[in-house]
Parts: structure tokens; C-alpha cells; sequence
């Protein structure tokens, strides 16, 4: 029974929410590279010349993975507690929700950005030099991924100054 109370630590709280940041971040920035990816090939199929638009607009839902990962790490490398299993439980706990924000929202606008994306390749298709209306389009669904990061990083770094 020792075992069950040695998973529930500062430190295994705060991995588990580093590990989520980056899982669900990343499943959702997958996914809607994914959905951009399908529309562009179709794209490209008809003409490679306009790679370099369908790519921009294909590589938008991927920055989400991006916030994930940046979460993990500042979460792992913020107190030195976290790695070397020595952190409180208040501040694992801590850490675990202020990775929260950036894995839920991330998941979820990385695959919205995805579908914006994926309907935008119809401009390349068609208008290929309003290229830009569907990048800015899908752009304004990182908006939202952009704040859960930015409330991420405010409270990792509060929970940092908790044990100055």
C-alpha cells in the first residue's frame, strides 16, 4: 500500500500535468495538421506550385504541440523540486492545474484551426492570391490557444515564486 501513496506527490502531480500539456496539445495539433493536410494534398495534386500556401496554412494547428511542449518544460525545469522528487504536494498540485489550460484548449483549437485550414485550402485553390484571408482566418483560432498559454505560464511562474 506503500506504493499507492507515493504516486500521489508534489513531483507526480506536476509530471502528470507536464505530460498532459504535451499528450493532449499534441493529439489535437495532430489531428488538425492532419485535416489541413488531407484538403492541401488534394491541392497539390492539381498544382504543386502552390506548396508553400497550402504548407502555411497545414502548419497552423501544429503551434498548439508547440505551447504544449513549452508548458512541460517550464514546469520541469521552473523548480528544481520537480526533478529531483522533492516538491510539495501544494506545488505539484499546482503545477498540474496550471498545465490544465494549454492541454485542454489546446486540444480542442488545434483541431478547429485544423477544419478553418482545411476549408481555407479552397481560396489557394481558387483564389490563390487571397492566400491570406484563410491564413489570418485560421490564425484567429490560435487566439484562444494563445491566452490558455499565456494563463499557463502565469501561474507556473506563481507557483515558482511560492517557494521563494
Amino acid at each position: 500500500m506503500e506504493w499507492i501513496s507515493s504516486l500521489f506527490t508534489g513531483t507526480s502531480f506536476a509530471v502528470l500535468g507536464a505530460a498532459l500539456a504535451v499528450i493532449f496539445s499534441g493529439m489535437g495539433s495532430s489531428k488538425g495538421v492532419g485535416l489541413a493536410g488531407e484538403a492541401g494534398t488534394g491541392i497539390l495534386t492539381e498544382d504543386p506550385t502552390k506548396f508553400g500556401k497550402v504548407l502555411l496554412l497545414q502548419a497552423l494547428p501544429g503551434t498548439q504541440g508547440i505551447y504544449g511542449l513549452l508548458v512541460a518544460f517550464l514546469i520541469l525545469f521552473s523548480n528544481g523540486a520537480v526533478l529531483d522528487g522533492t516538491l510539495p504536494l501544494v506545488q505539484g498540485v499546482a503545477y498540474f492545474f496550471a498545465a490544465l489550460p494549454t492541454a485542454i484548449v489546446g486540444y480542442y483549437s488545434a483541431i478547429r484551426q485544423g477544419r478553418v485550414a482545411a476549408a481555407a485550402m479552397n481560396i489557394v485553390a481558387k483564389k490563390p492570391d487571397d492566400a491570406m484571408k484563410g491564413v489570418i482566418s485560421a490564425g484567429l483560432v490560435e487566439t484562444y490557444a494563445v491566452l490558455a498559454l499565456l494563463i499557463s505560464v502565469l501561474v507556473i511562474f506563481g507557483v515558482g515564486s511560492m517557494a521563494a
